[in-house]
């Protein structure tokens, strides 16, 4: 585990980081198609990251923490952008974007209120859910198809149901689960070898 705070995986997720400002004022401009562009980087830098910080061994909770902000930040600039860039489609999957807010903010909600601190678990069906929500965000854009964006909505909300689960289960703050199943796991191991 590196305490490194300039690792690579780190330095990708300021980079995401620094790209929210940049998407933002893109979207408030009007700028679609270069939003489109520099969205791509910051969703690539996101695939990047954490394969990286495993490959490298420069693992860490800072930068678990780091990454979980930039998908938040850059995921609520996904939103943001639908409003001022393409308002038609915002108002078409209105719903689905208040599920996708909500997949969010309720797992947050309940993790701060126990623990006091934002979760970073990156579950496998999280980082499953975060490889698919870039294509389908392109398509629904570009070729206004939506039954993806849908999908990958309601597995999000299976997912936020996951990490609540995690929370309730977990004594104190971790970071890096895998599944509640393995969770449940490594907890039985644990206790019988106490």
């Amino acid at each position: 585990m590196s305490t490194n705070l300039f690792s690579i995986a780190n330095i990708l997720s300021f980079l995401r980081l620094g790209l929210v400002p940049v998407l933002v004022w893109l979207s408030a401009s009007g700028a679609g198609v270069l939003f489109l562009w520099v969205l791509g980087i910051s969703l690539i830098s996101d695939a990047l990251d954490g394969y990286l910080a495993r490959k490298l061994n420069q693992t860490s909770e800072f930068g678990a923490k780091l990454d979980s902000w930039g998908d938040a930040l850059t995921y609520a600039v996904m939103i943001l952008a639908l409003y001022f860039l393409w308002p038609d489609i915002f108002s078409d999957q209105s719903v689905f974007l208040l599920m996708a807010t909500l997949s969010f903010l309720v797992p947050l909600f309940v993790a701060v209120v126990k623990f006091g601190n934002y979760p970073s678990y990156h579950t496998v069906g999280a980082k499953i859910a975060a490889l698919l929500i870039a294509p389908a965000y392109y398509l629904l854009i570009i070729f206004d198809a939506d039954i993806l964006f849908r999908l990958v909505i309601l597995f999000y909300l299976i997912v936020a149901v996951e990490e609540i689960f995690i929370t309730y289960l977990l004594r104190h703050p971790k970071t890096n689960i895998s599944s509640a199943w393995m969770l449940i796991k490594e907890q039985r191991n644990h206790s019988k070898s106490n």
